[in-house]
């Protein structure tokens, strides 16, 4: 079966399954029939009067105090409502009302005892928040929270408080009597200065008129002096700006002229340099072309020369190398040439020695007519002993024939004589 509850309600569910109890404030929960039970716990707000009365403060002043609490079960914390549970169950909400008041009234009596009065009744706020904290640490154990508490009213019956006022009342009146002639004698003071300030503004307000008076006709004097002199140096710059002009008129025809003079001294040295440039182009250009030009042509032939030069120098040198390797070559044949014939004369002997007499017979006949090839004529003179000059040219011709013999040897080495013998011998 579902039972449902408002949210100032709390339903407890105990019984079958239900361990521990099941605790749902505001809502529905499905109870079986017999072996569940449910309960059901207020969670409105209860007002509590709390009173003390009489009751002592720290001087010994018996005083009455009643405050005003508000406090309700917290159904939202599940702890704070278990305890309740535990505490208030099956408690109207008249009982749980008189737990709570019994507990305030109790740490209301105990604050009041260690404060005086004049803390009580001056600071009201103070001593509403020492209850409200005192007695919310308390009532959190059984499961109520206080949401407020105020001090309602405090009196006495030994019109201690009345005394107090009374003191206050008087003090109160004393200083308004002292404020009010304060007051007056400070309003006859002002009311004076003030006529006196009045009397001072007026004199003061005389003194400057007076001297605005004697301001305006020292000023409207030197304003007049001002005016005479800045009309006659208006007059006088005018005449000077006339001059001034007419100046500059002059000086604006001269810097023309000077303009002009500056234009034709620069169209002549345009011309000068149009004439420089023609006769650079006309003269300077092609003699410097021809410069040039020949400067190229002796340096193609400076050239020429070296190269050609070089290529004797070269040729030159490959002559004189084929020269020598010719020479080196002709020495090396002749000396093939002597080892040869130097063989054959350790072979032959006697017969290698006639054919080299034969080969150097030409050069001993050539030797042997060397002093008649020198005589450019020969003249033979006969005075009729022509025997005698026969006999002459014969002697000469035996003679040349006896150093034949001697002119071999010298040329060749070879005692020809000694190889005719061994030529006969054979």
């Amino acid at each position: 079966m579902f039972y449902t509850c408002g949210p100032n309600e709390a339903m407890v569910v105990s019984g079958f399954g239900r361990s521990p109890p099941l605790m749902i404030a505001g809502g529905r929960v499905f109870v079986i029939p017999c072996i569940q039970q449910i309960q059901r716990i207020t969670l409105n707000t209860l007002t509590l009067n709390v009173k003390s009365d009489k009751v002592y403060t720290r001087h010994g002043v018996p005083i009455s105090v009643t405050g005003i609490a508000q406090v309700k079960i917290q159904g939202q914390n599940k702890e704070m409502l278990a305890t309740a549970c535990q505490m208030f169950m099956g408690k109207s909400e008249a009982e749980i009302a008189v737990i709570a008041l019994e507990t305030l009234e109790g740490h209301q009596r105990a604050i009041i005892a260690h404060l005086t009065v004049e803390e009580i009744y001056q600071d009201r706020k103070k001593f509403s928040e020492q209850v409200f904290k005192v007695a919310s640490s308390d009532l959190v154990n059984m499961g109520i929270g206080v949401v407020s508490y105020t001090l309602k009213d405090v009196h006495d019956d030994q019109d201690y408080l009345h005394s107090l006022g009374k003191a206050r009342t008087a003090q109160v009146q004393k200083d308004a009597r002292i404020g009010e002639a304060q007051y007056k004698r400070d309003a006859v003071m002002r009311e004076a200065h003030a006529m006196q300030e009045k009397v001072s503004a007026q004199y003061k307000n005389e003194i400057e008129m007076a001297k605005s008076q004697r301001d305006y006709e020292l000023k409207k004097a030197a304003y007049d002096v001002e005016v005479n002199t800045k009309k006659a140096e208006s007059e006088m710059a005018y005449q000077l700006q006339v001059a001034k002009t007419k100046q500059r008129i002059e000086e604006e025809k001269m810097q023309v002229q000077v303009v002009e003079r500056t234009q034709q001294i620069t169209l002549q040295e345009q011309e000068i340099i149009r004439k420089e440039m023609e006769l650079e182009a006309k003269i300077k250009k092609p003699a410097e072309a021809e410069k040039y030009r020949l400067e190229r042509l002796a340096e193609a032939q400076r050239l020429q020369l070296i190269m050609e030069a070089e290529a004797e120098a070269e040729s030159i040198k490959m002559r004189g190398d084929a020269e020598a390797f010719a020479l080196e070559a002709k020495g090396r044949a002749e000396a093939e040439q002597m080892s040869k014939k130097a063989e054959a004369f350790k072979q032959y002997k006697d017969g290698a020695m006639v054919d080299m007499l034969l080969e150097k017979l030409p050069l001993m006949a050539e030797e042997i007519s060397k002093p008649l090839s020198e005589a450019n004529k020969v003249t033979m003179v006969s005075s009729g002993g022509s025997e005698v000059g026969a006999a002459k040219l014969a002697g000469e011709v035996l003679e040349i024939m006896t150093r034949l013999p001697a002119a071999v040897e010298k040329l060749t080495g070879i005692d020809i004589s000694q190889v005719v013998m061994t030529c006969f011998s054979h």
